[in-house]
């Protein structure tokens, strides 16, 4: 399963067997404000919540633009992974 970004729709998607998983953002000037993030109930618990917003903060840093977690579940993921903190940035 990969992740693609999917601009028109300001998200960032990955197929499952039971729907899409996906990381919606709105860009504000240099950040990417994460306001949401779903996995199809059937798929839940299954690790796929992190394989999306993991690689969204990855494509997000390497396009030279700010992380900024406003969903509880990216808020979690920025506390485990300390390198997507740009809150002192």
């Amino acid at each position: 399963m990969s992740v693609t970004h999917n601009a028109a729709r300001n998200r960032y998607e990955m197929p499952t067997e039971h729907g899409l998983a996906v990381a919606e953002y709105r860009q504000q000037g240099d950040r990417l404000i994460f306001t949401h993030t779903e996995v199809p109930p059937q798929d839940e618990g299954k690790g796929l919540a992190a394989k999306v917003v993991g690689a969204a903060l990855e494509d997000t840093r390497r396009r030279g633009l700010k992380i900024v977690p406003a969903c509880s579940y990216v808020v979690a993921y920025v506390r485990r992974h300390p390198e997507f903190d740009d809150s002192s940035r």
